[in-house]
């Protein structure tokens, strides 16, 4: 056995999730460290280097396995699975019947539940949300469109920024420029303060 379940507990939606604690030295984790919370042992593997940390939480029939982390204060719930060498963490949500797995990572607020499936070199973030059938293979998600809602490209250097709604953007001061790069040059620009 790699962990164990402590004593220390909390209750979340009328269920009892108990921190886990290494009896083990494994991956980058070592023997005694506290980890995250989980309802019971069936939600994290005993082999492998999978691992729940901090205020992350795993409940109901869901289960982290292989090399998967799950840390931050992301919660997996329902019948989820997150495997392989995938990561959930910020406030991330993975629920209902949903899987996150190979390379694929789900962070910030993003949520991914029903029936989707997340894997490959996919990356769901910010505020996206995966749901319904949908299989994302690769690339990066990062929000969701609502009502059809304009979404908007600015036009920076060699890239383009993507936004929605209202944004405020000011060219930059070529004098301004010329002066900065001047300090830079004679050693007079250090951490963005100008040194006498």
């Amino acid at each position: 056995m790699k962990y164990k379940l402590t004593k220390n507990s909390i209750e979340v939606c009328g269920k009892k999730l108990f921190q886990i604690q290494a009896t083990v030295s494994f991956g980058n984790i070592e023997k005694g460290e506290l980890g995250g919370y989980i309802e019971k042992e069936e939600n994290l593997s005993q082999e492998n280097n999978a691992w729940v940390y901090g205020d992350a939480r795993v409940s109901g029939n869901a289960r982290v396995y292989g090399d998967a982390w799950v840390y931050g204060n992301a919660w997996v719930s329902g019948d989820a699975r997150v495997f392989g060498d995938a990561r959930v963490y910020g406030n991330a949500r993975v629920y209902g019947d949903a899987w996150v797995f190979g390379d694929a990572r789900v962070s910030g607020n993003a949520r991914v539940y029903g029936d989707a499936r997340v894997y490959g070199n996919a990356w769901v973030s910010g505020d996206a949300q995966v749901y319904g059938e949908i299989k994302i293979l690769a690339g990066y998600f990062f929000g969701t469109r609502y009502n059809k809602e304009e979404i908007k490209f600015k036009e920076n250097e060699d890239v383009e920024l993507i936004y929605k709604g209202e944004a405020k953007f000011e060219d930059v001061d070529d004098e301004v420029e010329k002066a900065i790069k001047l300090l830079e040059s004679k050693g007079k620009l250090k951490d963005g303060k100008i040194l006498i």
